[in-house]
């Protein structure tokens, strides 16, 4: 098992709270020029580089 460190776990949290899709109402409040999420990451294409 691996353990890991408060400091990763915090980093690994932001990152997962980054990596959903952007509400309906913000797409419709500002007419479709914010439409996706830049950060948006999926684990088998783009790993994190994160430090422990």
């Amino acid at each position: 098992m691996s353990k890991k460190s408060a400091l990763k776990k915090r980093r690994l949290g932001k990152r997962m709270k980054q990596n959903r899709r952007i509400p309906l109402l913000a797409i419709v409040r500002t007419h479709r020029r914010v439409g996706y999420n830049k950060f948006r990451r999926e684990w088998r294409h783009r790993k994190l580089k994160i430090k422990e």
